[in-house]
């Protein structure tokens, strides 16, 4: 006999309901809240199923442009995200996913964050959070305290400040370097006699007022996109952003950094902010920031470090000296949910000098009132989560001595994938590990010889086109790797200067997750030689190539 199915209405009584009453133990929501709180891991392994489907064909899912008319029980729709959303999402805690900037997460945050939700506490205004707003202004001095290690004096003195902050939690790297270049622009064209400030008067009235022929930020060829976003909101344009060349090391070149600094001096474009990347995106290296802070001195421009990804390694004392200089910054950028593991959404900036976010202080009548401890009134999101407390359990729970250990293992394991990358005879490592990221490719040893014979008769010519079908098949590759779902590794293109400068297609690897074990970072060579074996097309003719020469 067929199940009747439930129908459930919109009455005041199950809208009450819904409110005030917890769904039953035994419902399908209470069984899977006990089976994640009981082993997130499992749950996760047992639901988010890795499947060939096309995005298109997931699209058929979620098609439906109308509002329901009718409302389904809480059980029922849960059994619908595990059937339609879960079942299909990225797996991005499992230790073979180690393709991106995402890991798994610490087994404390589910309940945390479950409390933190249940809250709803909103950290624009002290009205509407309470404790969370000292405790998130103790997070943000003990970040700060992680970057510029002042004196206790120091934080007793600007912490809790109502008149300073020593930073700004953001929803991520992005708003973090749009708030650190926003206080930059308006310290540099602040108010002056008559004129009110480019915050009142606008860019172009600021530039007439100061002289300038237009503003620049300088950040070497491997800066965050995010840069390029922030220069269009604040109205310098995207062109503002002048990308300097890196070295082989992918660092950029403080010699031709100095040289566009002068540059732009002699044609009146005053440098507004010099960015050094501490954990580059595609490669993880760090700028020479000691060397890049004694050029932002000299032409008194703001320094700001991009250490997004980067930042967290100072919470290692072996490996903190990586980072020499991050503490002349004027601000730098940290991402919490990178390599402090904590949930997306935890992005932060701090502020060396704490009256810097006076720059971009704003108020209103019915909320952020001068005098008033509101963290809305420095920030450029209004309405924000209480994620700082996220990141200060995890502080407390993790702690330094734990995320040393994390951040140590992290870079060794990537040491390790390198050096069995140079043993294999059919792949090349393109790019060493500084931090936990290094970028190679699936390169058959003959070809590899190829490619040093081209290179000492300076056949570019050659090279190019042996480097072009290396990139399809890595394509090739990287698209099966996927698509079969038992490990992912991600792609980009980047220069090689044994290459002539020539971008070409590699894999790109991050190593955070410390459940990632280095069998299968061995499995994963493996499986990659036998997905390279199964291209009809490019491998052969690269084999073919080598061949007859």
């Amino acid at each position: 006999m067929k199940a009747t199915k439930r129908i459930a209405d919109a009455t005041q009584e199950s809208l009450h309901r819904i409110f005030t009453v917890a769904e039953a133990p035994d419902s399908t929501l209470g069984l899977i809240e006990q089976e994640m709180s009981q082993n997130l891991v499992g749950f996760l392994n047992n639901h988010i199923v890795a499947s060939e489907n096309a995005l298109t064909d997931i699209e058929q899912d979620f098609i439906d442009a109308q509002i329901p008319e009718q409302p389904a029980f809480v059980s029922d729709h849960m059994s619908h995200l595990l059937d339609k959303l879960v079942s299909q999402s990225v797996h991005t805690s499992s230790p073979s996913f180690v393709g991106h900037m995402t890991s798994a997460l610490p087994s404390f945050i589910l309940p945390l964050s479950k409390l933190m939700v249940g809250l709803n506490q909103n950290l624009v205004k002290v009205e509407t959070s309470k404790a969370f707003t000292p405790l998130e202004r103790q997070v943000l001095g003990m970040m700060h305290n992680l970057v510029y290690q002042e004196t206790s004096d120091f934080y007793q003195n600007w912490m809790h400040s109502a008149q300073h902050s020593l930073g700004a939690f953001c929803s991520g790297g992005t708003v973090a370097n749009i708030t650190a270049l926003w206080v930059a622009r308006n310290k540099l064209l602040k108010a002056d006699g008559d004129f009110k400030g480019v915050a009142r008067s606008g860019l172009f009235a600021a530039l007439q007022h100061y002289g300038y022929q237009g503003l620049a930020i300088l950040v070497s060829e491997r800066g965050h996109y995010s840069l390029k976003k922030s220069a269009d909101i604040l109205g310098l344009g995207q062109d503002s952003v002048i990308a300097i060349p890196t070295d082989e090391n992918n660092k950029i070149d403080c010699v031709k950094l100095a040289q566009k600094c002068d540059e732009l001096a002699a044609q009146n474009i005053k440098v507004l902010s010099i960015v050094g990347v501490a954990g580059t995106t595609e490669t993880g290296n760090i700028d020479p920031l000691n060397a890049m802070a004694d050029i932002a001195e000299q032409h008194q421009c703001h320094f700001h470090v991009d250490a997004a990804w980067g930042g967290a390694t100072l919470l290692s004392n072996k490996y903190r000296p990586l980072l020499a200089g991050v503490e002349r910054a004027d601000s730098v950028t940290i991402d919490a949910h990178k390599q402090m593991y904590v949930p997306m959404g935890a992005g932060l900036v701090i502020f060396k000098d704490p009256s810097s976010v006076a720059a971009i202080e704003h108020h209103a009548e019915y909320i952020l009132r001068k005098g008033s401890k509101d963290l809305g009134s420095h920030t450029l999101e209004g309405s924000r989560p209480g994620m700082a407390m996220l990141v200060y359990s995890s502080l407390h729970i993790i702690s330094r001595p734990g995320y040393e250990m994390l951040i140590n293992q992290a870079i060794e394991k990537a040491e390790y994938f390198a050096d069995i990358i140079n043993q294999h005879p059919d792949f090349e490592l393109i790019t060493k590990p500084e931090l936990c990221l290094l970028t190679y490719r699936y390169a058959p040893k003959s070809v590899q010889e190829l490619l040093a014979n081209q290179g000492k008769n300076n056949d570019v010519a050659g090279q190019q086109h042996i480097n072009l079908l290396l990139g399809k098949l890595t394509k090739f590759i990287q698209k099966r790797q996927r698509e079969d779902g038992k490990s992912f590794v991600s792609r980009t293109r980047i220069e090689v200067g044994h290459y002539n400068g020539e971008k070409v297609i590699v894999f790109r690897v991050v190593l955070a997750n410390p459940l990632t074990t280095k069998e299968i970072l061995q499995d994963i060579l493996v499986e990659q030689s036998k997905l390279a074996l199964e291209s009809e097309q490019f491998l052969p003719e690269l084999l073919a190539a080598a061949n007859t020469k």
